[in-house]
């Protein structure tokens, strides 16, 4: 049997075409914002502000805590109920606290131990939802790595 680890991590998780990007950066960064952008263009919800992580065998997903699923707090509204998916195996992080590469290397960061692509991006910008759904097609773990 394999060991699970599991951690929280102050993020906030959107899943598109299956596969969780977490978007991190310092609070007042644009997480929320991004993700409504993203949103609105198709993702869904996985969570607002703080995602659960688990590592077993080699893969690493996320999932909302049970105290704030399927809710968004949105600035200047309050908390609002959206869809969401319960739980999605992590491809990519975007760094919205971070230097933006005009042509950018991918990093990887490690969460409990599994190295996930990242990049920086600034969460703010209009193009912003578009460039982390081409950061994802182009540097993202592919689903099938993600569920082995």
């Amino acid at each position: 049997m394999t060991a699970m680890t599991a951690d929280i991590l102050h993020a906030t998780g959107v899943v598109i075409d299956g596969r969780c990007v977490l978007l991190m950066g310092p609070s007042g960064v644009g997480k929320t914002d991004l993700a409504l952008r993203l949103i609105d263009r198709g993702a869904i919800l996985l969570a607002d502000d703080y995602v659960e992580l688990r590592s077993e065998r080699g893969k690493l997903s996320a999932r909302a805590p049970q105290t704030i699923r399927g809710m968004i707090e949105v600035r200047g509204v309050g908390l609002v109920v959206v869809s969401n998916v319960e739980e999605a195996c992590v491809a990519l992080i975007v760094d919205l606290g971070g230097e933006v590469d005009r042509l950018p290397d991918p990093k990887g960061r490690a969460l409990l131990g599994i190295m996930i692509p990242t990049v920086a991006l600034a969460g703010f910008e209009a193009s912003a939802p578009i460039k982390v759904e081409a950061a994802l097609r182009r540097f993202g773990l592919a689903l099938q790595a993600a569920l082995r």
